[in-house]
């Protein structure tokens, strides 16, 4: 089974995969003649950062550095990172780790349980910090999955969405869907090193899916967010619904996902429920 990546590796991953991604006219540099490096020199890496080229390469080798907040400032600015990316670079470095002490299991306030349960036939979940399935309503399981009759293990939205087949049927755009989740792991994992729950869970998904293999290398992160999803249901056909997130006040881990169909789907979803 693969292992889950040193901190150190991750960082220089990223950084020698954004700095391949840009062109130096991308960061107002001239071309020259007979490039044979793909993307930018580290040593215009280096030099767009203010930093050294030797310490700049030994970041992307992976050496057991802790740069500066300034000194990842000055690199997410170089290598044009967006500010969910600038992020995660500042977390890959100086993510709190978590106390080693016995895993305690995630509980959910029962108002949260019962306002989940009101929102039918709108579709609601709540998610906790490595994506466990801890609350979902009639209609979420109805048309996810149905998650109080999976085993505990298997109540968690990340494995079901790479390891169950019926995955990939019910979301209708599901590479989309699927990068993106684990887009969103991967920023939250980020801030949580050493956490064993964590580590256990990628090591699994690299383990299980080609797809997460291929995408984790690609060092994409997600924030967290709103939008639209469109599921396929065999009585409903493929419906679209839009979608808040909502993180607890209490527990800001926990994520409260409300999900709205118009028209003829939400007329279809009460139907379902009845």
């Amino acid at each position: 089974m693969p292992r889950s990546t040193s901190r150190s590796r991750e960082l220089g991953d990223l950084l020698r995969s954004r700095r391949e991604r840009l062109q130096p006219a991308d960061v107002g540099l001239p071309a020259g003649v007979r490039r044979r490096t793909r993307g930018l020199r580290r040593e215009e890496v280096a030099q767009l950062a203010a930093i050294s080229p030797t310490y700049y390469t030994y970041l992307e080798q992976g050496r057991e550095l802790r740069p500066s907040g300034q000194v990842l400032d000055a690199l997410a600015a170089a290598l044009r990172l967006d500010a969910t990316e600038r992020g995660h670079l500042h977390a890959l470095v100086h993510g709190t780790p978590r106390d080693a002490g016995p895993a305690v299991a995630e509980t959910l306030a029962p108002a949260v349980v019962a306002l989940v349960d009101r929102l039918d036939p709108d579709p609601a979940y709540v998610t906790g910090r490595c994506w466990d399935v801890l609350a979902a309503n009639r209609a979420a399981s109805a048309l996810w999955t149905d998650w109080s009759a999976r085993p505990p293990r298997d109540r968690n939205l990340l494995r079901w969405m790479f390891t169950d087949p019926d995955a990939r049927r019910v979301m209708a755009d599901w590479p989309a869907e699927a990068s993106a989740l684990l887009g969103r792991f991967r920023s939250a994992w980020a801030r949580h090193p050493g956490d064993p729950a964590f580590a256990a869970l990628l090591d699994e998904l690299l383990a299980g899916s080609p797809e997460a293999r291929a995408w984790w290398s690609e060092h994409r992160v997600v924030p967290l967010g709103s939008g639209t999803k469109r599921l396929r249901h065999p009585e409903l056909g493929v419906i679209e619904l839009e979608h808040v997130v909502l993180q607890l006040a209490d527990a800001p881990e926990q994520k409260l996902v409300t999900f709205h169909a118009r028209g003829k789907a939400e007329a279809g979803i009460a139907r379902l429920l009845r």
